[in-house]
């Protein structure tokens, strides 16, 4: 029984019924990490596992990295981590961190995990990118402090991920394992700063699925002991939990054996796998030694003892959470070259990488308030939205060589242009030397759109700095 307290399942509200959740609860697995879900679906859950569980309390986890409306239907989305390293301001960190929690707490999920600490340093890379709140250790380091901090006022438990770093990738390790050209010195350097500064804050460190050859060539940090013993416990003195990245991912192989190796590595809780059922029979059927299910179960209670009692002294309020993106796009949007737009433009708009059919109404509506000339033909200014970014087994985050050969030949056909980067600042990198105009805003929020429409009107000074080379 101990053995399946190490299993945290993921669970997909839209394709799975609880049902499956609470007979595996019943089992004794350690907790859920959830995916998907309303704000109510999500409540029900947490009852029902928990009344489910033999074990006194069982661990209710989410990727929350920017909100609930990240992974939750009906709950809001707050600006991603690079639009803050742009804004550059700890109060908007641990604001999102403490809104986060708060939200958390009201659906009794007790650890969210986040901070990313990843650094925003490789453009290529298809995963990382705007979860990175900049390319500089230091600003990692301090942004992530502060929403750690927001975290714990909140009630909820944190998490640094992807130990030993994921920036410097350019392979989503959801769909193939992503090979980290590292030397020990060259991540004592770079790297791992924000973990060793970040150590003493947190409640677990989630390994990577990558592969550092220069530390193990064979084995990628999930399931490395050079990385995992070795490096972060015995050289960084790291004592508290380790977890693997979802066990789901395609870059690990087979599941079964991935978990084997991952808790001889030195990993105690083995994370969102596709088929938890075969996994636990599996794990019964080829025992762990003893000790090491015994030390993992103790860092498991340590993390619910740790759940309590931040839950018991929680405290913050909500109120702001209506004006919380507006703040953080105020304070981050970065402009370089300055067009600015009025009622004599007549603008084209052309939307690029928009896969996920997020529009830009807000952007669009904003500017024809204020009387400037939206057409389809005619026009003396393109305004091209990028709207690109990193999404899990996407594989990429370029616009696609289709789509700069259409903004090519529209920069062409018109005397002035303006790139408005909603989404990745890497996205439309190709485009920006050809453009007199870059706009950054990081994303499709709808304050984020509207604030972007400002700024190129004139009615608003763009304040961010770039958090990352370009």
């Amino acid at each position: 029984m101990q053995i399946n307290r190490l299993v945290f399942p993921g669970f997909w509200f839209d394709r799975q019924d609880i049902s499956f959740a609470e007979e595996l609860a019943r089992v004794g697995v350690g907790g859920f990490c959830l995916y998907g879900g309303t704000l109510a679906q999500i409540k029900q859950f947490t009852q029902r596992v928990r009344r489910a569980s033999p074990l006194e309390k069982i661990l209710i986890c989410a990727d929350y990295e920017d909100g609930l409306g990240r992974w939750v239907k009906d709950a809001p989305r707050l600006a991603p981590n690079l639009a803050l390293g742009a804004a550059g301001d700890e109060n908007l960190a641990f604001e999102k961190g403490l809104l986060t929690a708060l939200q958390a707490r009201q659906l009794d999920i007790d650890w969210v995990f986040a901070p990313v600490l990843d650094l925003a340093d490789t453009p290529k890379n298809p995963i990382v990118n705007a979860r990175a709140f900049a390319a500089d250790t230091q600003t990692v380091t301090r942004l992530a402090r502060a929403f750690i901090s927001g975290l714990t006022q909140g009630g909820a438990l944190n998490c640094l991920k992807h130990f030993p770093g994921h920036g410097q990738t350019e392979t989503d390790s959801h769909l193939a394992m992503p090979v980290l050209h590292r030397t020990l010195a060259q991540l004592n350097q770079h790297e791992l700063i924000p973990f060793i500064e970040l150590f003493k804050h947190t409640h677990g460190v989630m390994t990577g699925h990558l592969l550092l050859p220069a530390l193990d060539p064979q084995n990628p940090a999930s399931f490395s002991p050079a990385i995992q013993t070795q490096l972060l416990k015995n050289q960084l003195g790291w004592k508290g939990c380790v977890l693997t990245d979802a066990l789901l991912m395609r870059a690990i192989g087979d599941e079964k054996q991935t978990a084997i190796k991952a808790l001889l590595a030195g990993s105690h809780i083995l994370l969102a796998m596709n088929d938890p059922v075969s996994l636990l029979d599996f794990l019964h059927k080829n025992p762990a030694n003893p000790a090491i299910v015994q030390e993992a179960c103790a860092q498991i209670d340590a993390l619910c003892q740790q759940a309590k009692r931040l839950a018991a002294r929680s405290g913050g309020s909500l109120e702001t959470l209506s004006t919380f993106n507006q703040r953080a796009a105020q304070a981050a949007c970065v402009q370089t070259g300055k067009i600015t737009l009025n009622k004599e433009n007549k603008i084209k708009l052309l939307a690029l990488g928009d896969q996920e059919q997020r529009g830009f109404a807000v952007f669009e509506e904003t500017l024809k308030q204020e009387g400037v000339n939206v057409v389809s033909h005619g026009a003396d200014t393109l305004v091209l939205l990028s709207l690109s970014n990193y999404k899990s087994f996407k594989g990429h985050i370029n616009l696609s060589e289709q789509e700069l050969a259409l903004a090519r030949k529209e920069i062409k056909q018109h005397s002035q242009s303006v790139l408005v980067c909603l989404g990745s600042p890497f996205a439309a990198l190709d485009l920006q030397q050809e453009v007199q105009s870059t706009l950054h805003a990081f994303c499709p929020l709808d304050a984020f759109q509207q604030t972007a429409a400002e700024i190129l009107l004139g009615k608003r000074a763009a304040k961010g700095n770039l958090p990352v080379a370009l």
